[in-house]
């Protein structure tokens, strides 16, 4: 992590492979890639690979507003590491397993446009959406 980067993290009460597959499946994604419950992520694709390609459409569920968060995987370590590239952005998720829980960690470099504030409290938001998602599949 750069000293740019913006950190948030999560700890998840689920076993590493449970939180590795709800992190990194298409059908999980959905499931809790937005920030608010005023939004949600009706599709998301993933190919999974150093190389490959990931899309999230993020929507307001009224319709007023929404953007795909796409970008390209550059490092993939299962159930440790999943490194990407969107726009001229870099990010790093980590998976550290501890005590029956694990901590997921992600580390993004911030958008030069928008508060460093307003998008740590967003990617922390979508990282908890995450943590109780992960907890209950």
């Amino acid at each position: 992590m750069t000293q740019e980067q913006i950190l948030v993290e999560t700890a998840v009460d689920a076993p590493l492979e449970r939180v590795w597959e709800a992190f990194t499946s298409p059908e999980h994604v959905t499931q809790w890639n937005f920030a608010s419950d005023d939004w949600h992520c009706p599709s998301a694709s993933t190919d999974l690979r150093e190389g490959g390609k990931f899309s999230s459409r993020m929507e307001a569920k009224d319709g007023s507003m929404g953007f795909d968060f796409e970008g390209t995987y550059t490092n993939i370590i299962k159930n440790e590491r999943i490194e990407y590239d969107f726009g001229n952005r870099h990010a790093i998720v980590t998976f550290l397993p501890q005590a029956g829980k694990v901590t997921v960690r992600v580390a993004f470099d911030p958008d030069p446009e928008f508060p460093r504030e307003q998008q740590r409290s967003g990617w922390q938001s979508i990282l908890e959406n995450f943590a109780r998602h992960a907890a209950t599949v």
